[in-house]
């Protein structure tokens, strides 16, 4: 733990107190406590209680999909108050997926109705004998059992049965669906019924374990320390929500950017072969605004309202009034990356995943890979069972479907995600096809094709918890052109953009907040000043940047405890090989050379070996974090992690 101030803690806090329930569902005990000031303010909440407590409790080497894997619900300070766009938890637990850090972030009603309930972190330990649910109703804290009940009904279904049950349609319900009872690697949890945390299979974790949902209730007021000042500044910060840097998720809402991207080559088209949608006059934010949109819905104390409801019209006989929440990242995954531009379709695949619960990225990026491997050859009609080229409608819809449910080939070969897809079929004498799994460690990309994308290439490829563009924001630097994106050069300087970044948005994820809101405040201490306000601490931005850095540092070596390589920073082959044929980053791939020279800018710029990407003693002990150094010996790891090995 750091060293902190003991000026940073006063003496006279009134009402502060952040609780741990700690569930063991294997004895079916349910025990509270109180989080020390201390753990608070070196740990600060949501993203930062989790790692330490992974860290501290989970023993390496565990299978993800065994009770010996924790599970951890977690949410942060901001939630629950009056400050825009904070109601947000997040899970964590090894990821059956990547096998190394596993954390999942959502958004809607259950982080402020948690935080209403009086409770801060649920750590869940064992598995149930029998499915269960967990009830968090005010004070009282109870496991029901849901064998007959609710077990083997999809997220949708049993959000709607659980709040019929308490008679209470504003019951805050996260769940999962029958991907994740079947232990998908890819399988979600829903809750608010149009949001999911969705990535690394947390959903899978729930499943292990026999846990089929969480309900939350909470109706006592959320205190804080300075409430007059308090109240003044979320004032202010809502008027700024309101604002003009919040008008393009309010407007056109996140899939604005399907234009933009797809004008500078960064939109992944066709599994990306390409960065140019070639059908994006019909798959694009004004389209889905003017056509399909029936509403436009916010999360719990959030003027802004970027979730788009999107609905299929009667005409529609086969998806009628079918209705379903549309983002950027599922037009891509489901629309440029699998090249469909129906729309009825891909609101359908956007249906199925988020109701039988399968992270809808993963998922569409899993169904891109099949794509293309029925238009090479490599999977056929004959294992299928039907045609899958690049484009399909209703096949595509078929092919989610049996993924989601393990049915099929398509269940047995990509139900758990485009790495075990590709290992699956060359274990079946299918050459080559891991070339054609779009992940990084593990993990499907995201909406951004970084055949010209230098910084970001090296920005996703280091999250801790695979490809990633909320764990580490640096895409901006490729489209804001604070970098020439086709180059490599001042490679410490782009470290230190991206690593920036990513330690920013640790801190984020822990206070926690949408990133959306983020660039709300107008200075980096107006954070810290939240912060105090509510908790009654006294501390500054420089201090809540070095715990946020503190907290990715540490994911980093759980991630190193588990095994993590240098060559696990590192984009798919593609990117190396196989260009673009059109548009702006036509003829391009990353140099290898000139990759390897920014990522070893960014672990200097990290304070890391700039060779093994190993934190260094010196770093550790800056951080407070002298209780890993131990543990993984870094004297040791420098020289048995070189690149390239």
């Amino acid at each position: 733990m750091s060293k902190t101030d003991e000026k940073t803690i006063p003496d006279n806090i009134e009402g502060f107190s952040r609780i741990r329930v700690d569930v063991d569902l294997t004895s079916r005990t349910i025990k509270e406590r109180e989080l020390s000031k201390e753990f608070c303010l070196d740990w600060i909440g949501a993203y930062g209680f989790g790692a330490k407590i992974l860290w501290d409790e989970l023993k390496p080497g565990i299978d993800p999909l065994g009770p010996e894997n924790i599970f951890i619900w977690a949410t942060g300070s901001f939630s629950g108050t009056i400050l825009p766009s904070c109601s947000k938890y997040a899970v964590l637990a090894k990821s059956p997926l990547t096998n190394m850090f596993g954390i999942a972030i959502s958004s809607g009603s259950i982080g402020a109705q948690a935080h209403r309930a009086g409770v801060d972190v649920i750590v869940f330990k064992g598995k149930s004998i029998e499915p269960v649910y967990l009830v968090i109703d005010d004070d009282d804290r109870y496991l029901v059992s849901c064998k007959d009940t609710l077990w083997g009904k999809s997220c949708w279904e049993t959000e709607e049965l659980l709040k019929h049950e308490f008679r209470d349609q504003r019951l805050a319900v996260m769940c999962i669906g029958p991907s994740g009872e079947l232990m998908s690697k890819m399988a979600c949890i829903t809750n608010d019924r149009n949001r999911q945390a969705g990535r690394t299979g947390m959903g899978a974790v729930m499943g292990s374990k026999n846990l089929k949902a969480i309900v939350f209730r909470g109706t006592k007021s959320v205190k804080v320390a300075r409430s007059s000042e308090f109240y003044s500044f979320a004032k202010k910060m809502i008027k700024a929500s309101q604002g003009p840097r919040t008008i393009k998720y309010r407007g056109l809402g996140t899939a604005a950017g399907m234009d933009k991207y797809s004008q500078l080559g960064m939109l992944p088209s066709y599994n990306f072969r390409e960065g140019v949608f070639d059908k994006i006059d019909i798959v694009n934010a004004e389209i889905l605004n003017d056509e399909w949109l029936v509403k436009k819905v916010a999360c719990t104390q959030c003027p802004i309202a970027c979730d788009h409801l999107a609905k299929v019209p009667k005409r529609n006989q086969e998806y009628q009034n079918l209705v379903v929440s549309v983002d950027h990242e599922l037009l891509y995954s489901f629309g440029s990356a699998t090249g469909c531009s129906d729309w009825p379709t891909i609101l359908k695949c956007i249906n199925l995943c988020d109701d039988l619960g399968i992270d809808g990225i993963s998922g569409g990026a899993t169904a891109a890979m099949a794509c293309e491997l029925f238009d090479l050859g490599i999977i056929t009609s004959e294992d299928l069972g039907y045609e899958l080229p690049f484009s399909s409608t209703k096949n595509l819809v078929r092919f989610i479907e049996e993924m989601c449910l393990k049915k099929g080939f398509a269940g047995e070969i990509f139900s758990d995600g485009t790495r075990e897809a590709g290992r699956r079929l060359e274990e079946m004498g299918r050459k080559n096809a891991s070339y054609y799994a779009m992940n990084i460690k593990g993990l499907e990309l995201p909406a951004f094709d970084i055949h010209g994308m230098s910084a970001f290439a090296v920005g996703a490829s280091v999250s801790v918890r695979g490809a990633c563009h909320l764990r580490n924001l640096a895409y901006g630097l490729d489209i804001r052109g604070k970098y020439d994106r086709f180059k490599y050069d001042d490679p410490i300087g782009r470290g230190k953009a991206i690593a920036y970044l990513e330690i920013t948005s640790a801190l984020v994820d822990s206070l926690i907040m949408c990133k959306f809101a983020q660039g709300l405040y107008e200075n980096n201490e107006d954070m810290a000043l939240a912060f105090n306000l509510i908790t009654g601490f006294n501390t500054t931005f420089k201090y809540l940047y070095k715990r946020g850095e503190a907290i990715q540092t540490l994911s980093k070596c759980f991630n190193i405890r588990e095994g993590w390589k240098r060559a696990d920073d590192h984009p798919p082959e593609r990117f190396f090989k196989q260009p673009h044929t059109i548009g702006p980053a036509k003829g391009y791939t990353l140099d290898e050379n000139g990759y390897q020279a920014v990522l070893s800018g960014y672990y200097e710029a990290r304070g890391w070996d700039k060779e093994s990407g190993i934190p260094t003693e010196k770093k550790l002990k800056e951080l407070g974090l002298d209780f890993v150094i131990d543990v993984l010996n870094p004297s040791t790891l420098l020289h048995e992690n070189k690149p390239n090995e």
